[in-house]
């Protein structure tokens, strides 16, 4: 016949793996990754759809965990002081509390939640199922300690229903979660940058990745036919914005393909040869657009290149669909683009000379570095903006951990720069 001595061991020993149980749940269904389960529940998964109605009442979860956690917790030292009452004497409340708190720590407590964090994803498919019935269960008593609990909050001044206090928007939680992976070695720099500037992309306007006018290639319509054909091959663009009077007066766009077949129908000849009749009408867009809007627009208007002016309706620049495909992908060289990205050139000491006109954000997916964008589109804008004056040629400053030298200035403009980056942690030589 079995005793009670072996009923309450293997009752004790029971209610530590029920404990265990809740101790573990906790911990794996506040860590496990929620866009994870929603994947699999998607492709069907029973289980990742428990998961994910756990979740959707976090505080009814946590509630009813702590609830059964706290039972048992408490049932099982009672049945432990039982056992050891006749033993021990006087002396079991100190057995009994030194005794169960080493058990409840190691096997219900440190155990299960290493595991939970070790395994998370699968820890939670694996006790959704089981959980959730036990969450209905407690429910009721759940609701009514949540009550209690919020009325003594409203006390301190916590509402129940206040808004929520999130620090960061969930944009860039993405951003710190991908970051966080790419330092941990499971997602590749190139996709990092991809990901980032696809979140970038509602953020940033189209004066930050348009192409500045100083550096449009544009068409004179009153030119001679020789030198119009002569200044399109030069352009080296598909489609390049003509003007008239002046080069801010933009009267068309001419598409390239369209010069040629006109060409072809008039069997090569220039005689009358009008290009007005070939352009298409201009389309602007404000600078202060987002990429994100301008990304919809260029789809709307099945379009992928439009004209930019500011407030006061002066030209600034153009934007086409490839500049917004760069801010996510980065540099698209064609067939005939150098290797190395334009404008930066290595040297032996570890510096780098700059272009001024290169992008901040260019240069920084170039060369993974961090330089800050927010003030300033060009590598020569961030100098002056930090400078607060426009330095001259020989000029050193330092900030942000790097050394810029300013190498040429043409008139008020950095035309070129020396940039040394900071030295890793690991060459930073240490005094003995």
């Amino acid at each position: 016949m079995i005793s009670y001595f072996t009923i309450a061991i293997g009752g004790i020993a029971l209610l530590l793996l029920v404990s265990g149980f809740f101790s573990g749940s906790e911990t794996a269904l506040t860590a496990v990754s929620r866009g994870l389960m929603h994947q699999l529940e998607k492709e069907g998964s029973r289980r990742a759809r428990d998961v994910n109605e756990l979740l959707a009442d976090r505080e009814g979860l946590i509630g009813a965990i702590l609830l059964g956690n706290t039972f048992v917790n408490i049932l099982v030292s009672s049945l432990a002081t039982s056992l050891l009452q006749t033993t021990f004497g006087a002396r079991t409340v100190v057995v009994t509390t030194i005794a169960m708190t080493v058990l409840i720590l190691v096997f219900a407590e440190v155990l299960p939640k290493t595991l939970a964090i070790a395994r998370t994803d699968r820890f939670a498919l694996a006790v959704a199922y089981t959980l959730r019935p036990i969450v209905s269960i407690l429910a009721p008593v759940v609701r009514a300690v949540q009550f209690v609990v919020w009325r003594v909050l409203a006390v301190f001044g916590v509402r129940e229903h206040h808004e929520p206090d999130a620090i960061l928007p969930p944009h860039e939680d993405i951003r710190g979660t991908v970051a966080l992976h790419h330092i941990e070695g499971t997602v590749e720099r190139e996709h990092r940058d991809m990901i980032g500037g696809i979140l970038d992309l509602h953020e940033l306007t189209v004066a930050d990745a348009m192409t500045h006018r100083k550096n449009m290639a544009v068409i004179d319509a009153d030119q001679p036919v020789a030198q119009l054909l002569d200044s399109i091959i030069a352009a080296d663009h598909t489609r390049v914005p003509v003007w008239r009077d002046t080069p801010d007066n933009i009267i068309g766009v001419l598409n390239t393909k369209d010069i040629v077949r006109e060409l072809v129908r008039r069997r090569g000849t220039f005689k009358d040869f009008n290009i007005l009749p070939l352009l298409a009408e201009p389309w602007f867009v404000p600078e202060a657009m987002t990429l994100e809007e301008q990304l919809t627009a260029f789809r709307e208007r099945r379009t992928h290149f439009a004209l930019v002016v500011d407030e006061y309706g002066a030209l600034q620049g153009l934007i086409t669909l490839g500049d917004i495909l760069e801010e996510i992908f980065g540099d698209i060289p064609d067939e005939y683009a150098k290797v190395e990205p334009a404008g930066v050139r290595p040297q032996s000491d570890g510096s780098y000379l700059i272009d001024g006109t290169l992008p901040i954000r260019e240069l920084n997916r170039a060369l993974d570095w961090n330089l800050p964008d927010e003030e300033a589109t060009t590598i020569a804008g961030l100098v002056i903006h930090e400078a607060r004056t426009i330095p001259d040629v020989g000029q050193r400053f330092a900030f942000h951990g790097y050394t810029f030298e300013i190498l040429r200035r043409h008139r008020n403009q950095i035309t070129a720069l020396r940039i040394t980056p900071p030295k890793p942690a690991d060459q930073i030589e240490t005094p003995h």
